[in-house]
């Protein structure tokens, strides 16, 4: 599979543990990443850095011990993920607290094994596969205070959201899970708790996947940026720049960071 990207916002990590993919990232071990990060504004990239500084080196290390022992491990692809996430966000509430460091971050990742693809997502960034028949197959949910779930999570906590151009958790982010963000974890009003699902590649046999931040997705629907990225897979950036520009051209106010996956078994794509 080849991967491109393009855009300046939030922590997106990409991660495959097959060697037979070993070539297609400038690394020699068995777990193989790509991050993308915001660089603005300076809220956003501090804690986006930490996560990149962190996040890969400690999920590599327990996907490789449980790669050794995967038979016997009591451990899944999705508890690894659920608890290394859980724990990254721990290291930097108690970084954050001390420094009174206000900064958080989404974070989006996607694991490839064998035949299986696992997201995991904290926050609003998305991920987005099209498969054998051009269907768009959504493979993560957004965290939003607007939603049913996730209000009545904050009401309980003792929260409320409000409506200022969007809607927000205590009248100040527009998301209702993240890393870091400190004052609202301490209110518990916004949690860490990552949403993970699993999908079987051989039954979807995908083209391309699509993992972006919350900027594209207020541009573009699931299905319009599938048929957008679709005819522009034969670009440098396999749309990935395009869909950037598009976005802004639509009046997205938002950062946009753009991940476009194309897997091998597309038609269009030359095996690497």
């Amino acid at each position: 599979m080849k991967g491109s990207s393009t855009g300046k916002e939030k922590a997106i990590l990409y991660f495959s543990t097959e060697d037979s993919i070993r070539e297609t990232f400038p690394h020699t071990d068995s777990t193989k990443y790509l991050i993308l990060h915001l660089k603005e504004p300076p809220l956003i990239v501090r804690a986006a850095e930490y996560v990149k500084s962190r996040l890969p080196e400690v999920l590599k290390q327990h996907l490789q011990d449980y790669e050794k022992d995967k038979e016997n491990s009591v451990l899944s692809y999705q508890t690894i993920l659920e608890q290394q996430i859980l724990s990254i966000d721990r290291e930097m509430l108690e970084k954050l607290t001390v420094s009174y460091d206000e900064a958080g971050t989404t974070c989006l990742i996607a694991l490839l094994s064998d035949k299986e693809l696992t997201v995991a997502n904290v926050g609003d960034s998305r991920g987005v596969l099209c498969d054998k028949d051009g269907n768009a197959i959504p493979l993560s949910h957004d965290h939003k205070p607007y939603q049913l779930k996730e209000r009545k999570r904050i009401k309980r906590a003792g929260g409320f959201i409000s409506f200022n151009g969007s809607w927000r958790v205590q009248g100040i982010l527009a998301m209702s899970r993240s890393l870091g963000d400190y004052p609202l974890k301490n209110l518990n009003v916004v949690i860490p708790d990552p949403d993970i699902l699993t999908f079987d590649l051989d039954k979807l046999q995908p083209e391309f996947m699509i993992l972006a931040s919350d900027g594209l997705w207020d541009a573009f629907s699931n299905e319009e940026a599938v048929r957008f990225i679709k005819e522009r897979l034969d670009e440098p950036h396999f749309g990935a720049k395009s869909i950037v520009l598009q976005s802004f051209y639509r009046g997205c106010p938002d950062n946009i960071t753009v991940m476009v996956v194309k897997f091998r078994n597309s038609s269009k794509t030359e095996e690497q």
